[in-house]
């Protein structure tokens, strides 16, 4: 294990300050994005960190090719090994392929194919192993050691943090007065990098990490001040999705992370829709935490910045999270009523959504969901509303007319 608690921050810094010339003319130099819609509903002064923007989706590049221009002349010829649910593999293929270096990915069979395909687009060797991270990493070990593998973590490898750091040296290059930078937390490599970035150049900024509600490993380990492996996670935001945090980003987070927080996955998917929506940035879920995260700090009239740290989702994926998004900004309502089953009253209902200005998009009408179909019938409805002040008007408007309302979502 690499040594941390004898370097200090100045040591860290001169090495992450070695990465950013590392990485220059491979990595792209992500320049900031003032938003208007999260600085108003956050009520500090929001900067996007778009590493989105990266040639292979995502901040991951950063740290492996960072970790690959340290290995010696036998390691480049024994070959590297990686485990990764997507973004750091891709990072790790495209490295290798850059330095003339074979590259093994282990990745989770609940991959997205998007991320897979773009693995095996980088010249890598994909193994699909196991159903979430940790299980992958265990597989890859197994083959590293069959084969005398370089193995790549993608979180606790100093030479990966220093990587990922170059995005606060930027981040402060850019902004020399910024407050607070929130980051995404899974297996805690990026928050940690930047932590030690930050600190060492301007020990005021708050660093603030966002987990999902479930996958909430690093929390719970600084809770109890040791490393937790949790049982299971569960959350949409898979490139997150870690059981155990890494021992050095914890030792880092420990002494140089302000604050935590978690968010749920109706959180990530409305932050994910004003992302797409008004800043026409696409986002994975994992991206799209630290955005999730304004609502939950208590800071206000400060320069925050956020880090939207990959942009690898597939289509399907991106459909079903503008749906949720939608639905959790109160801007799609689906609902049931029942109705006699009279002639007229089906009009009747139309009228009061028209004039509450509620557009249908999708209407059920069922005679076999009532206990007596021969005098009553189910009507499910969904209408595009404008907020959820428009939903409980839609609400109160058919409780007017006589109908009682149950809310599906």
């Amino acid at each position: 294990m690499q040594k941390l608690a004898t370097k200090s921050l100045e040591y860290h810094l001169s090495e992450i300050q070695k990465a950013q010339a590392s990485i220059k003319g491979v990595c792209i130099k992500t320049a900031l994005i003032y938003s208007d819609v999260f600085s108003n509903e956050s009520g500090n002064s929001v900067y996007i960190k778009p590493e989105n923007l990266q040639i292979t989706g995502a901040f991951k590049i950063r740290g492996a090719y960072n970790k690959l221009c340290t290995l010696t002349p036998d390691q480049r010829k024994r070959g590297v090994i990686a485990s990764s649910a997507g973004n750091h593999a891709q990072g790790v293929a495209y490295s290798a392929e850059k330095l003339g270096i074979d590259a093994t990915i282990v990745m989770p069979k609940t991959t997205p194919l998007i991320k897979v395909e773009a693995t095996k687009s980088y010249g890598a060797t994909v193994v699909l192993y196991g159903d979430c991270y940790d299980e992958a990493n265990t597989e890859a070990k197994r083959l590293q050691a069959e084969n005398n593998y370089v193995f790549v973590h993608p979180f606790d490898d100093l030479d990966v943090l220093y990587g990922q750091g170059t995005i606060a040296c930027e981040i402060i290059e850019e902004i020399n007065d910024i407050d607070c930078i929130l980051v995404p937390v899974g297996g805690g490599g990026l928050i940690g990098g930047i932590a030690l970035a930050a600190k060492a150049l301007k020990s005021s900024i708050k660093i603030i990490g966002v987990e999902p509600e479930g996958a909430k490993a690093m929390k719970e380990s600084m809770d109890n001040n040791k490393i937790v492996n949790l049982e299971t996670v569960n959350t949409i935001a898979d490139g997150v999705a870690v059981k155990k945090p890494g021992t050095i980003p914890f030792e880092i987070i420990k002494n140089y992370v302000d604050e935590i927080v978690t968010v749920s996955d109706f959180d990530i998917m409305e932050s994910f829709l004003l992302l797409l929506e008004k800043h026409k940035l696409i986002a994975e879920a994992s991206g799209a935490l630290s955005f999730a995260g304004l609502k939950k700090i208590k800071e206000k009239g400060k320069k925050v910045a956020c880090v939207l740290s990959g942009g690898n989702i597939d289509v399907v994926t991106i459909s079903s999270m503008i749906d949720r998004g939608l639905v959790s900004r109160g801007r799609l309502f689906c609902f049931s009523i029942e109705m006699s089953d009279i002639p007229g009253e089906l009009v009747k209902v139309s009228t009061i959504l028209a004039k509450a200005n509620a557009n249908v998009v999708k209407l059920d009408h069922n005679q076999f969901k009532t206990n007596d179909r021969f005098m009553h019938v189910q009507l499910e409805i969904t209408v595009e509303t404008n907020g959820h002040n428009h939903v409980n008007n839609i609400i109160k408007t058919l409780n007017k007319g006589g109908y009682k309302v149950n809310k599906i979502y």
